[in-house]
């Protein structure tokens, strides 16, 4: 009788740490399986992003974020809430968020203005079939070229930014030296545009619109896009750091670039997916929202940049003699060659 209890007894301290065993080996192959990072383990550098509006065109975040792109480069963005184009840099600079990015010329003042911030990578870029912004009239409108737009209302959605300079642009290839003043700005949001160009409250509107669905209605005529007056240089749309995060997160911010590269890359192969995976993220029709074109490989240009700095300066609203150098860096872009 001793001899058989001796004999369950080592039974059972042989098995508890065999059932141990399997247990805790089963449990971490579910965890393998499932593809949750945090679970496996892995550990994500977080950072803080402004949360995409009500989406007119393809958002790179949420395209990215779909392919996994940023899981691969151990990033996880936080949407932190909706901040208007205007207030941008200052949330970047007040830590708000970690990332900003709308037009270049907002990028060039807030660093003319002392904002210690750094584009990192590039975003959209123009071309004529997919410009930044394009500006119609009503069908039969007398406004046929830059020249008679002096004394007009422009209907746009900002002041100060490429909404305001564009027009400037378009009526400087008239050979108007000084266009300021000569336009009546009308500010409204897009959605209103349409109807009040039917009223005539405003003569021309400026919408981030592809010009062939504006064509498409018959009650409108094209007028221009930023491709008139700079063709592809005029739509870049960088996104920046401030210079303490580069110095701070040089990596982070290596990987952050990496991952916008590769969704561009993706994106501008597949203009219409990207468009429709933005569209299924908002809950949206895809024909509400805008394909666009990126520049290739998220990579920055001097040309892009210039012709801001010279735009701004010309019209003083920077101080004079910032440099494309002092805007942006490729150097945590993989796929830059100097």
């Amino acid at each position: 009788m001793k001899e058989l209890l001796k004999l369950r007894i080592l039974i059972i301290v042989i098995l508890i740490p065999l059932t141990l065993l399997f247990v805790i080996g089963c449990g971490n192959g579910v965890h393998k399986q499932s593809g949750d990072g945090a679970a496996a383990g892995k550990k994500y550098d977080e950072i803080k992003v402004p949360t995409p509006p009500d989406p007119t065109s393809t958002v790179l975040y949420w395209v990215g974020e779909e392919l996994g792109f940023f899981e691969e480069q151990g990033i996880k963005l936080n949407y932190a809430g909706l901040v208007p184009s205007g207030q941008l840099v200052a949330s970047v600079v007040a830590g708000k968020i970690d990332v900003g990015g709308a037009h270049v010329n907002r990028t060039i003042a807030g660093i003319s203005a002392g904002a210690k911030i750094k584009a990192v990578v590039a975003q959209s870029e123009t071309t004529e079939e997919i410009p930044h912004h394009t500006y119609i009239t009503r069908k039969n409108s007398p406004i046929k070229g830059p020249q008679d737009l002096v004394g007009k209302k422009v209907g746009i959605t900002a002041y100060g930014g490429c909404n305001e300079y564009i027009p400037y642009g378009y009526m400087r290839t008239g050979g108007i030296k000084d266009p300021r003043g000569k336009i009546d700005i009308i500010i409204m949001p897009e959605t209103m545009m349409e109807q009040a160009l039917r009223q005539g409250d405003v003569d021309v509107a400026g919408f981030n619109r592809l010009p062939a669905d504006l064509r498409v209605n018959p009650e409108f005529d094209y007028l221009f896009s930023d491709y008139e007056p700079w063709g592809t240089v005029a739509g870049a749309t960088p996104l920046y750091f401030t210079e303490k995060f580069i110095k701070e997160k040089p990596d982070v911010v290596k990987r952050f670039v990496t991952a916008m590269a590769k969704t561009i890359n993706w994106q501008n192969d597949h203009k219409q997916e990207a468009a429709e995976l933005t569209a299924k993220r908002a809950n949206i029709d895809p024909s509400k929202v805008k394909i666009r074109y990126f520049a290739p490989d998220g990579i920055m240009t001097d040309e892009t940049v210039q012709v801001w700095i010279d735009l701004l300066t010309e019209f003083g609203e920077i101080k004079p003699g910032i440099k494309p150098g002092q805007i942006y860096t490729n150097e945590f872009n993989p796929y830059y060659k100097q």
